[in-house]
């Protein structure tokens, strides 16, 4: 499958859920350059409200939030939003968060810090 062309023919959205803005920027940034619709929020109250309007192809999602743990949300996304891919993304990178990233529907596990190869392959494997 040419990535590229699908990426051409078709306008990929992804929503970044991580408390971190530096965070949020670099991976909007390195999705933009793959040409990916990106948006970005701070925590899962926003991440709820934002899904509501939007239903993005793939969700990158930090664990460590204010308001709960992405882990927890998991399950919430699968539920709502079937279609969506989820990246876990984490600092906080154990073979037993990983495990139960997969367990409780991620995707993808990454852990930070990351490189951008890291992340386009991540993004390469979803499409």
């Amino acid at each position: 499958m040419n990535y590229d062309k699908i990426l051409n023919e078709t306008i990929l959205k992804a929503l970044i859920i991580d408390d971190e803005t530096d965070i949020c920027y670099l991976l909007s940034r390195l999705l933009k350059n793959k040409n990916l619709d990106t948006a970005f929020v701070n925590c899962l109250s926003d991440a709820t409200a934002a899904l509501k309007t939007d239903n993005p192809g793939i969700i990158f999602l930090d664990n460590h939030l204010p308001d709960g743990l992405g882990m927890n949300y998991l399950d919430f996304i699968k539920k709502n939003y079937p279609a969506s891919k989820i990246v876990m993304i984490t600092a906080h990178d154990s073979a037993d968060d990983r495990a139960m990233a997969m367990l409780n529907g991620a995707d993808l596990f990454i852990g930070k810090p990351f490189t951008s190869d890291v992340i386009y392959k991540a993004v390469e494997s979803l499409v």
